[in-house]
């Protein structure tokens, strides 16, 4: 997903697929296994001031913002292209508020997350603990089906006109144009599981003139983005709105001021930054897409080799496992 999105859609890709797109649009699960949490595997992205009298760390330039999130932008793009050869669990968690401070609700979604004709999708496995019925794993496949036809539609339309879309047919925005609908500052230089980030950050231009409706929320965002210092990519990005936030007088979204929204990636055999947490807390309305009140997280892993092999509808590959390098 390229750059902008990562940032300004963490939240909506979070309530929808939790999925990335979004894209993550697709990601994955498994069960028999225990669930591993983020914390638990160490993955959380926690800063740590540099150790006192560490003068390399402190003594050495950081880098120009605009080139580094130029380089961010471009290894996003290419680390697509290896994400596709995945699969993963991503266990989604709502918690709906009863609007005083307590939880009226809970409820946890399990799936696979993967990648079908170069489009990220995600099926769902489990509801609450509970196996889907034949039924519902025939709907959730003919979902998919729909989904990657409407993709691909989108990229063709996009392609036709010139213009570059994300795997899913959206709108792409480019961090040259990020630049224009908002401003990245601050940059400082912290650890983040014994790896060096640089830390920005970022805040949109309430007078920005925006294109579409993506643009439209980047420019009511703030917060902050870790760039992984040696291979350029996002670790980690939080952020909130500062304002309320509707599209077609609320009717086709709704974000509440102050709904706030968090992302996490995590290295995979060495070749491979992939989704390891997103989440977010607030109150948020898309159309029929997604709503919550409250918070929302999904933790994703088990990660695996996959290959596309047999189909189970028109146009529906399902994933078979490979061995993951050791």
């Amino acid at each position: 997903m390229a750059l902008a999105s990562v940032i300004a859609i963490s939240l909506i890709s979070a309530s929808t697929e939790i999925g990335f797109a979004a894209r993550v649009a697709s990601w994955a699960n498994a069960q028999e296994q225990p669930q591993t949490t983020a914390s638990q595997t160490g993955s959380t992205a926690v800063p740590v001031a540099a150790p006192p009298g560490n003068s390399e760390v402190e003594e050495r330039p950081l880098p120009d913002i605009p080139t580094l999130m130029r380089a961010v932008e471009t290894n996003q793009r290419a680390s697509e292209k290896i994400e596709k050869d995945y699969l993963y669990k991503s266990v989604q968690t709502e918690r709906q508020s009863d609007g005083h401070g307590g939880v009226k609700k809970v409820e946890v979604k399990e799936y696979d997350v993967f990648w079908v004709e170069g489009v990220p999708v995600r099926r769902m496995t489990k509801k609450n603990g509970k196996e889907l019925t034949a039924e519902e794993q025939k709907k959730e496949n003919e979902e998919i089906d729909k989904e990657v036809a409407k993709a691909k539609e989108r990229r063709a339309k996009a392609d036709a006109k010139g213009k570059e879309s994300s795997p899913r047919g959206d709108d792409e925005i480019t961090v040259s144009r990020l630049l224009e609908l908002g401003s990245f500052t601050n940059a400082r230089r912290v650890q983040m599981n014994g790896r060096d980030t640089i830390a920005i950050d970022f805040a949109g231009d309430p007078k920005a003139k925006t294109r579409n409706r993506g643009e439209d929320v980047i420019r009511d965002l703030v917060g902050t983005a870790w760039v992984d210092e040696q291979d350029k990519v996002l670790v980690k990005v939080q952020g909130h709105f500062l304002n309320n936030f509707k599209i077609g007088a609320g009717l086709v979204a709704n974000i509440q001021k102050g709904t706030s929204f968090g992302m996490e990636q995590r290295k995979v055999n060495d070749e491979v930054w992939l989704p390891a947490m997103i989440e977010g807390q607030g109150s948020a309305r898309a159309l029929l897409f997604f709503s919550f009140n409250g918070s929302l997280q999904a933790v994703e892993s088990d990660y695996r080799k996959f290959k596309a092999t047999s189909t189970i509808l028109p146009g529906m590959s399902t994933a078979q496992e490979e061995p993951t390098p050791q």
